[in-house]
């Protein structure tokens, strides 16, 4: 898929894109520079924006909004109507070292209609609860109830709705 577009009757993949999943739902999109592994699974309605990564141990539900600059690592999901915002930084490994890798990447899930601000940082191993929102530049070191808005590095509650 990566050199011609792939404008197939559900989705649409821009032919500056190299995607290798096939799980990729109805009328989403993945746009230029965006690299896109195997194992990923995207789901209906989305769009993908340019300079993105998602790996293989992804999964992103419906309805979903992933803004340019966003790369994706194993054990992030992301479930139905999330928005992440232009330079949001996730991580998966607590105690990075080159070429040692953990036996398994901690599990980071942003619930549904969660929306994170642009270049916020989302620490490893944490939940973003349900419609939260996590304010531009934040740094997530723990779980977010929902409902609930967080600003700051670290990020603390601002408000609870």
């Amino acid at each position: 898929m990566s050199t011609d577009a792939v404008e197939s009757p559900t989705y649409f993949v821009h032919p500056l894109a190299d995607v290798q999943t096939s799980q990729i739902g109805a009328h989403s999109k993945i746009w230029q520079f965006c690299v896109v592994l195997a194992g990923a699974r995207i789901g209906r309605n989305c769009n993908i924006c340019s300079h993105g990564f998602i790996e293989n141990q992804v999964v992103i539900g419906d309805d979903v909004t992933v803004k340019n600059g966003v790369y994706l690592y194993d054990g992030i999901t992301l479930e139905d109507q999330v928005f992440i915002g232009p330079n949001a930084t996730f991580t998966n490994d607590k105690t990075p070292r080159s070429k040692v890798y953990p036996e398994a990447f901690p599990t980071t899930l942003v619930k549904r209609g969660a929306s994170i601000g642009g270049g916020a940082v989302i620490l490893p191993g944490v939940t973003i609860g349900e419609y939260a929102m996590i304010g531009a530049g934040a740094v997530v070191t723990r779980d977010v109830p929902a409902h609930a808005t967080v600003v700051g590095n670290p990020a603390r509650l601002h408000a609870q709705g």
